[in-house]
């Protein structure tokens, strides 16, 4: 078995998917490739309505301790289809991620069209088999949503330079035609130990646009990240601006500690959604409560693109430093509070917004 450089054909169609009723919004991966996701940690968890089990799609699962060319393939994340790797001449671990082969030209079809970035992982090497595509990836030091979930949140100046990095990401890859639509913070990864760079660790479920109209028609996502529009009866919605939403969920998330519509009810959660009401913790500064908002608007239109996020003053390279905060009030997991009306919060928004133009 050996490396196998795939080069994707111009022709191969986008992966855009139907529009599907709302009790299939799914934490882990749209339909065709439920089985590749890893454990979802609990921030607390993302509710969602159970969903049935999917039989394989092209091929069977791969048993661990597999020689695979100069790899070994060690155990699986539970439940998942992504393994811990060995690269025996230098015995250097990697992450494995294990594909039917019959999606060999869709799943890598995203890496041909985004050209490099530093924050976008890409396959270390790629091994095709009779029946499976391996694609071997630098080895992380952890996620954001772990990183958020462990500290209960995050100071602002660290969150900056952190959000930074996560939009300048989501906006190359929105240059170049891409819709990252599962966009989360357990998707971010830390290429050091120290925790200061990440990566979006693939590019698994992003949509190939074939022109400028960034309509999609699928209703995959992660509860607790999905945007408004998602959850409406219209027949499809902008990818690029719900990207940015769920971007603006990530960040308020490492700001606060907790999600910003939160309910163990999905009925309930996606009411708090489709309102998009929340309260904003104390203490934050003008600047952070600003872009906040301005990522977390109901309607798309009204919402920063990707690239117009990193003009926003809170991410400029000299942030002032953040109003002292009272980190106390949020060190327990917390249902969003009620706050005030979504005609309050809509007014107080247009304030802030004069913050930025």
């Amino acid at each position: 078995m050996r490396a196998t450089p795939l080069a994707v054909p111009k022709g191969v169609p986008s992966r855009k998917k139907q529009l599907d009723s709302d009790d299939d919004l799914d934490t882990e991966r749209p339909t065709r490739k439920q089985a590749l996701s890893g454990p979802q940690p609990r921030l607390p968890p993302c509710p969602l309505p159970p969903s049935p089990p999917r039989a394989p799609v092209c091929a069977p699962a791969v048993t661990a301790a597999s020689r695979l060319g100069p790899y070994v393939l060690l155990e699986p994340e539970e439940g998942s289809r992504t393994y811990r790797a060995l690269h025996c001449p230098t015995s250097t671990e990697y992450i494995c991620k294990v594909y039917p082969a019959c999606e060999a030209l869709a799943v890598l079809e995203p890496y041909s069209r985004l050209p490099r970035h530093g924050h976008v992982a890409r396959p270390a090497e790629v091994l095709v088999g009779p029946q499976h595509l391996y694609a071997f990836f630098p080895r992380p030091h952890g996620d954001m949503h772990s990183l958020v979930r462990r500290r209960r949140h995050l100071p602002e100046l660290e969150a900056a330079a952190l959000f930074r990095q996560m939009a300048a990401t989501l906006a190359h890859c929105h240059q170049h035609g891409l819709v990252l639509r599962d966009l989360k913070l357990q998707r971010f990864v830390f290429t050091d130990r120290e925790r200061t760079k990440v990566v979006l660790e693939n590019l698994e479920d992003a949509c190939v646009l074939t022109g400028s109209d960034d309509s999609l028609c699928d209703k995959h996502a992660c509860p607790a990240y999905v945007g408004p529009e998602i959850l409406s009866s219209r027949a499809s919605y902008s990818g690029k601006a719900a990207d940015v939403w769920s971007l603006g969920v990530a960040l308020f998330t490492m700001l606060a500690g907790h999600y910003p519509f939160q309910d163990s009810e999905p009925i309930l959660l996606f009411g708090k959604i489709r309102r998009g009401a929340f309260a904003l913790p104390e203490g934050l500064s003008a600047p952070a409560r600003c872009l906040v908002r301005c990522l977390l608007r109901r309607e798309p239109t009204e919402r920063l693109t990707a690239s117009g996020i990193l003009l926003h003053p809170w991410l400029r390279e000299n942030v002032i430093p953040p109003a002292p905060t009272r980190s106390h009030l949020w060190e327990a997991d917390q249902v969003v509070p009620e706050g005030p009306g979504l005609e309050e919060v809509e007014e107080e928004g247009e304030r802030d917004v004069g913050l930025y133009g």
